[in-house]
């Protein structure tokens, strides 16, 4: 499972392609619309402009098979692309009268029937605007689901034509809470904002510095009334997204307030922030080893990194650092598990009535028989948090840090379109071991060791001190 966002950064580049005659009527089309979705056999070939049939594909392919398909709403979703059509009108100053929602009754095939009557009156009025009114209305059936799994990836050539490898793209920091994360959960992330590391690129030049107090972005608070904002998400810019992010910033230490404009672009990242999995020895007894990401393959990293540095010596307990891993695989998820536990249940994939898939642990791994504490935040989600919920219900561990971020719905099947895109979502829901809901609420760690900005800017980590302590009782 992994966290992924709406391709949206190369949008630009598919929306100048505008067509200028009108759709033809589903009888003169050479292709049905093709209802049916089913997984990729193969790497999709080149994408197709995004039409009428293809945003009805996709309508029935998430109720024919989304986990709650079966009991959904489906006028929320015409609803959400509808209100996305009129305001991609608007935007383009193009309102038209025959823009009015056409009246829905709650049987799917004759909503659709009245949806796609409507759209193509409209996208007939304007066929400089079809791409791009298809496209918008399509991403907000996606997001009218409300599942942080659910993903429609669409034109995803944007790489700058200059990076390189391990190159960055963006404003050059980190900050403790980021633009997924407020797409994807907004309630777990935490006022202030602040710089936790600066990676190179603007933010570099300009000075910032780990602890720096980010006040406002582009003149908007990135907090009001305790709760994110949509602010956040201009730290996080993704390529071609060019425009300036203005700051304001906080100095704690000496108190120094100014602001700073900063311009995405390319940086050249520290090449050892890059791997998976790091590890190295602490009080010459304790295995640290932090991963980044449950990619294929990163829980038997993880068993040779602390074979190695068990060699020679008698280890007395593992900290594993999981904050900032976004997710993954599940499967190395539970082989992970798996060096602490056998025998286990680490997480039921559940439909909507209920029906449930139980993960066990793989007795095939090698116990490692060593004490456990594992560094979380808000930015572990997804698989990590399939393996943090394990650790906690199961006992084998002990979670030191801050709740996970809820991004756990569950894990995303990824079905084909007629235009050679990929629509995502679960087609079960994720429960923990002990069969608790995680999505949007997260995994609480057993000691909340939260870090501020004057730790940050200290070089402290409270939460591997709390860790170390812990294992030496």
């Amino acid at each position: 499972m992994t966290v992924i966002r709406t391709a949206t950064a190369g949008l630009a580049l598919l929306l100048a392609a505008a067509c200028t005659a009108p759709a033809p009527p589903r009888s003169q089309t050479n292709t049905a619309a093709g209802t049916v979705c089913a997984a990729p056999q193969a790497p999709p070939g080149a994408e197709t402009a995004t039409t009428i049939d293809v945003i009805e594909q996709a309508y029935f392919c998430i109720l024919g098979n989304y986990y709650s398909g079966a009991t959904l709403d489906a006028r929320s979703l015409l609803g959400a692309g509808f209100i996305a059509l009129t305001q991609e009108l608007n935007r383009n100053g193009r309102d038209l009268p025959e823009a009015t929602m056409p009246a829905l009754t709650g049987d799917r095939k004759a909503d659709w029937t009245a949806f796609e009557a409507v759209y193509r009156k409209i996208t007939d009025r304007v066929p400089d605007l079809r791409d791009k009114l298809a496209v918008v209305t399509l991403e907000a059936i996606v997001a009218g689901l409300g599942d942080n799994h659910a993903h429609w990836a669409h034109d995803l050539g944007g790489r700058h034509p200059d990076s390189y490898d391990g190159d960055g793209y963006g404003l050059g920091l980190q900050a403790n809470v980021n633009g997924p994360q407020v797409e994807g959960n907004p309630g777990v992330a935490l006022a202030p904002l602040f710089v936790t590391e600066v990676q190179g690129g603007a933010a570099q030049a300009a000075g910032l510095r780990p602890g720096d107090i980010i006040e406002s972005i582009n003149g908007s608070a990135p907090f009001i009334e305790g709760k994110a904002t949509p602010a956040i998400e201009a730290l996080n810019p993704q390529y071609p997204q060019a425009r300036p992010v203005r700051l304001r910033l906080l100095r704690q230490s000496t108190g120094r307030r100014w602001s700073v404009t900063l311009k995405p672009g390319l940086y050249q990242r520290d090449l050892t922030t890059l791997q998976v999995v790091q590890s190295k020895l602490l009080d010459d007894n304790i295995a640290y080893v932090r991963l980044r990401g449950f990619a294929p393959d990163s829980a038997t990293r993880v068993f040779k990194a602390i074979s190695r540095l068990r060699t020679g010596r008698t280890l007395t307990g593992v900290v594993l650092d999981l904050r900032g891993n976004g997710g993954g695989s599940p499967r190395e998820a539970i082989r992970l598990v798996s060096a602490f536990a056998h025998g286990k249940v680490t997480a039921y994939q559940c439909t909507v009535e209920g029906r449930c898939e139980t993960s066990w642990t793989d007795d095939t791994v090698e116990l490692l028989n060593l004490p456990l504490m594992v560094l979380t935040d808000r930015s572990c989600a997804s698989a990590c948090e399939h393996f943090s919920s394990a650790v906690k219900d199961l006992g084998i561990g002990r979670l030191v840090g801050t709740r996970t971020a809820g991004v756990i719905s569950g894990p995303a099947q990824s079905y084909l379109l007629g235009n050679n895109t990929t629509l995502g979502f679960p087609a079960r829901h994720h429960l923990g071991p002990n069969r608790e809901v995680i999505d949007r609420i997260g995994v609480p760690p057993d000691h909340h060791v939260p870090l501020t900005p004057k730790d940050a800017a200290a070089g402290r980590d409270p939460a591997l001190a709390k860790a170390l302590t812990l294992l030496h009782q």
